[in-house]
């Protein structure tokens, strides 16, 4: 009992003193107690800190990115430009030598077609007649159309717009009504591809020697339809003559299209010479155009029925 007594005695001064297990735990448990709330504000403070920026910056910067991405235009398709963006002159595109050899009395019965906007569509037409008294009379009639695509996001190319164009042109030749012995064959040395259509169309007048060249070079197509007929008893011309005449005025019709926008005329001489789709060699300027599929129904290009009929009511 007294040592318990003792025990208890020195374990009370030692707690006064600090001293001894019991007084060093509980000086443990009091500066671990002491500790607690510094450590539990630190964090609570860190982590007001950190939610507190990155709300803040955050809410500062996502806006801005998304305002940046929302204010930026979409990107719009784009095409290649059209190579070629002038029409020469229709009633010029040949020369007075051609005329005169091609069409009695030659320039001097030149007729400009109609035309909105003659940088995209234009034509001319020559016609006469070489009366040779009672023998009869021989007549001629010729005709040029231009017609230039313009590039278009929507519908493509300007060159891809005429090569469809160039190919219903010669489906249209190859079936005309009426058409007697047609014939179809390619031309070499015009643009960048060129067929030549022959049939005959009878009419009251006479049989009518009809010649269709079509040619493509780059975005522009070139229609010439030629025809020929022997009248009040005189023979029907040649059909080989006619189509060599035909083929030799269509390419020479190429080659001012060509000039007319600066480019070389040899540079046009056969397929594949030229600038590839949307080249833009040889441009010349940036047009404003109609669209080009306005420009292709609208076409001043004559058809060969109607060229055949036009033949008759003017002789």
């Amino acid at each position: 009992m007294q040592r318990a007594a003792q025990r208890e005695q020195r374990d009370q001064r030692e707690v006064r003193g600090g001293r001894g297990p019991r007084a060093k735990r509980l000086h443990r448990a009091l500066v671990c107690a002491a500790g607690v709330p510094v450590m539990l504000l630190a964090a609570a403070c860190s982590s007001s800190d950190s939610g507190s920026g990155s709300g803040s910056d955050g809410a500062a910067s996502a806006p801005s990115a998304d305002a940046k991405t929302s204010a930026s235009p979409s990107a719009s398709p784009t095409v290649q430009p059209a190579a070629y963006g002038k029409l020469p002159d229709a009633c010029k595109v040949l020369a007075r030598k051609t005329l005169d050899d091609l069409v009695p009395r030659g320039a001097k019965s030149a007729k400009a077609g109609t035309s909105s906007d003659v940088s995209t569509r234009a034509s001319c037409s020559w016609n006469g007649l070489d009366n040779n008294g009672v023998k009869g009379s021989q007549y001629r009639w010729l005709n040029v159309s231009l017609l230039r695509f313009e590039s278009d996001a929507a519908r493509g190319t300007g060159e891809t717009q005429a090569q469809a164009y160039y190919r219903k042109q010669v489906q249209d030749a190859q079936s005309v009504d009426g058409a007697r012995g047609s014939k179809s064959q390619p031309v070499s040395g015009t643009g960048d591809e060129a067929t030549a259509v022959r049939y005959d169309l009878k009419k009251k007048e006479g049989t009518f020697k009809q010649q269709t060249v079509v040619a493509r070079v780059e975005n522009v197509v070139v229609t010439l339809d030629y025809n020929g007929a022997g009248l009040a008893g005189d023979k029907a011309p040649d059909a080989d003559d006619l189509s060599k005449d035909a083929a030799k005025a269509a390419k020479e019709a190429v080659a001012s299209v060509t000039k007319a926008n600066g480019a070389d005329a040899g540079s046009s001489g056969g397929p594949g010479s030229s600038g590839g789709p949307g080249s833009g060699a040889g441009s010349s300027g940036k047009p404003a155009s109609p669209s080009a599929s306005k420009g292709a129904s609208g076409s001043p290009s004559a058809s060969p029925s109607h060229s055949a009929s036009k033949s008759s009511s003017d002789s």
